[in-house]
């Protein structure tokens, strides 16, 4: 299972994408976070269903003390397959 991600609030800057990056490895899932021009964060992430849900739940609470999310957009994608967790 596939998640696309776009997450508001405090979140560059802040050690986000590190942070997340991370915590997926931790997980074992796969997949890339990158910063928005917009000020915003784009993740895909995959693996188990269970894992994902555990991992969007962490990154709503913010993973560090500096990061505050407003709203996560999460939608469901197809597999793509990844073999690593990037920041881009």
């Amino acid at each position: 299972m596939r998640k696309h991600v776009i997450i508001s609030g405090r979140v560059q800057g802040v050690g986000f994408r590190r942070s997340a990056q991370v915590k997926a490895k931790e997980m074992d899932l796969n997949g890339w976070v990158r910063n928005k021009d917009d000020g915003t964060v784009e993740l895909e992430v995959e693996g188990q269903e269970e894992k994902l849900n555990a991992y969007l739940q962490d990154l709503d609470k913010g993973l560090n003390k500096f990061i505050r999310v407003e709203q996560m957009y999460v939608t469901n994608k197809e597999n793509n397959g990844y073999d690593s967790f990037q920041t881009r």
